[in-house]
């Protein structure tokens, strides 16, 4: 937990508020309540009044600007009753006054004591700045230390003892991260070690890595398995609407780590103030420069005999950093946190499992087996996701079936019952489905075809053909991607052979197998005619899931041509390569659509059994 909350302000400055409060009220006691409770004096319309006049029954008036007052004859030398009237623009008012010998004058302004007047110049302007000051102690503006916490760090700050701790063995599927970062925890545990011989420990290490394989909970380990404090920011935190704020923060967080050294300063989506300089409006210092600017700075002030502060930072957008950061003597090391392998999401399930209860006939690596590409998070995920399908159906343990369920749920998506197909429809999708299924089982270096549904899921998908690999690989070569497109074509060929005719279903299948081509014709030089050469734009990483895009160099017109020509040429084989498999085996594509027509969904042994019939 974060060790503090912020302290309240001062009770001197309470007390001024309080005396500013009471002072405005007596002002506004002071000009209003003799108003409200002065005598009060009987008002009549001025039709009544120049009557009075005329009648010789008025003795005195005092005319205002808003008001007249006056005083009509009384008995036996007594005073009369005083009245007033609301006057109106009558410039034959003072000639009658003058005929009919009333004596009349301009009415005074009100006479307020001095301590009125100085309470009118001086109240109002505190009362404003009682008002300033109230709003700012809310976290109206600038939070709650007032208009210079703005400047303050925003960073979480957790400290040995104060929370559970996290260690390395929370971390699982990253082993060669956890090996790099182990010296970054014998550093902070023992530094003399290192520098007696003179080594230096690098100042900032940067983990680079797809969204969810576990970054953050890699840098709360080392902080957890040094014992030492550990501040957490995000880098949109130093972002603000104020000129200058950004870098006030980032000094003031360095700061307070110099006070609690040694430390660990961890820095989520660093991209978000380091991209590269380069890259803003015409060469303008903008705010998050400034900040960038800032961050540089303190990294390099921490020389040989400093606080030991240490700053892990985490992106998934390395070739977006400026190369001031990533030079020695700033972020010296990268540290790659990887999507786990087959071992390692094994590691990881089984960490997330201990979590709920399992059944008997669980397997962990045959669930491990059937995610390849998932990173921790989706793994946890997944997990949660079979233990509420478990809970749904009110079983008191976690199935391998709720695991099969919750994969399909989060490749496939949501099963849609209530999306009914007609006859047609479910026909035509039934004889697409097999098509991939025969097409990918007798491809090369194709995964096992686990299942074939047609029971409609997610946003689009209709039906799905699950093919799930049966080893980790990492690369492929030229025969397994013409494969691969095939297979992505069978669904279409099998259309065009059973019904003669095409419909928009293969639309997605079209735009995977185009990308595919498109790719091994200009990043991996895998045309005859081309030759060896890239013609997409090179990346450093992608790990935002952006593989599909192809963003090509410059061309010339005769370039681009071959290029298309080649990807057209690549695909149109690769479809009649799936045309002639699908022909050769005919009797079996109508043989296993017309038993999936019954079941709308074939798997397992049974689907095997049918697929080993394929003529190759």
């Amino acid at each position: 937990m974060p060790i503090k909350d912020q302290p309240r302000p001062p009770r001197s400055r309470q007390v001024g508020n309080v005396l500013l409060l009471l002072s405005g009220l007596f002002l506004l006691a002071n000009l209003f309540l003799p108003r409200l409770f002065g005598p009060q004096i009987p008002q009549v319309p001025y039709s009544l009044f120049i009557h009075q006049v005329e009648a010789q029954q008025v003795v005195a008036a005092s005319v205002g600007q808003n008001q007249i007052q006056y005083q009509l004859k009384g008995e036996d030398g007594k005073p009369g009753q005083v009245l007033a009237t609301t006057p109106i623009f009558d410039l034959e008012l003072p000639r009658l006054l003058e005929a009919k010998g009333v004596e009349f004058a301009a009415t005074p302004p009100p006479k307020n004591g001095w301590f009125t007047s100085l309470l009118g110049w001086v109240v109002p302007p505190l009362i404003f700045v009682a008002i300033y000051q109230f709003f700012i102690g809310r976290g109206g503006i600038g939070g709650p230390q007032g208009a210079l916490s703005i400047t303050k760090s925003k960073a979480k700050v957790y400290v040995e003892g104060e929370s559970a701790k996290t260690t390395f063995k929370d971390v699982a599927g990253v082993e060669e991260a956890k090996t790099e970062l182990v010296e970054i925890v014998e550093f902070l545990k023992t530094p003399e070690r290192f520098t007696q011989i003179g080594a230096r420990i690098p100042k900032g290490v940067l983990l680079v890595g797809p969204p969810g394989t576990g970054k953050t909970l890699l840098a709360k380990a080392v902080a957890g398995e040094a014992g030492v404090s550990f501040f957490s920011i995000s880098g949109s935190e130093f972002v603000e609407l104020f000129v200058g704020a950004g870098a006030a923060r980032v000094r003031d967080l360095f700061e307070q780590a110099k006070k609690q050294a040694p430390c660990i300063i961890f820095i989520d989506e660093l991209d978000a103030i380091g991209k590269s300089r380069s890259s803003g409006f015409y060469g303008g210092n903008d705010e998050r420069e400034q900040t960038l600017n800032q961050l540089l700075t303190e990294m390099d002030g921490f020389a040989v005999g400093d606080a030991t502060v240490i700053v892990l930072a985490a992106t998934n957008r390395p070739e977006s950093l400026d190369a001031a950061l990533l030079r020695p003597g700033r972020f010296d090391r990268q540290v790659l946190v990887d999507r786990p392998d087959l071992s390692g999401r094994k590691a990881i399930l089984e960490i997330h499992a201990q979590k709920v209860k399992l059944g008997a006939d669980v397997d962990l690596k045959a669930i491990a087996t059937r995610t390849p590409g998932f990173a921790g998070a989706d793994l946890a995920n997944l997990v949660n996701e079979a233990a509420l399908l478990a809970a749904r159906s009110r079983r008191e343990a976690v199935a391998q079936a709720d695991f099969a369920e919750a994969i399909e749920r989060v490749v496939a998506g949501l099963e849609k019952k209530s999306r009914v197909l007609n006859d047609k429809e479910k026909k035509i999708v039934a004889y697409h489905e097999v098509g991939h299924a025969i097409v990918g089982y007798s491809m090369p270096g194709g995964g096992r075809v686990e299942k074939i549904s047609i029971v409609p899921r997610g946003m689009a998908a209709l039906g799905y053909t699950l093919q799930l690999p049966t080893e980790d690989r990492f690369l492929m070569d030229e025969a397994e991607l013409r494969g691969q497109i095939a297979t992505l074509l069978g669904g279409r060929s099998a259309e065009e052979i059973v019904f003669g005719s095409i419909t928009t279903g293969a639309s997605n299948d079209l735009q995977r197998a185009t990308d595919l081509a498109e790719r091994m014709v200009t990043t991996y030089g895998m045309s005859k005619i081309l030759g060896p050469l890239a013609y997409q734009q090179g990346q450093q990483a992608m790990f935002l899931g952006n593989e599909g895009t192809n963003p090509r160099r410059m061309l010339s017109e005769q370039t681009a041509e071959a290029i298309d020509a080649e990807v057209k040429g690549i695909v149109e084989t690769a479809h009649q390569q799936a045309l002639d498999i699908l022909r050769q085996n005919q009797d079996l594509l109508e043989t296993i659509a017309t038993q999936l027509l019954e079941t709308e969904v074939i798997e397992g042994e049974k689907l095997h059994s049918l697929l080993n019939q394929v003529h190759p």
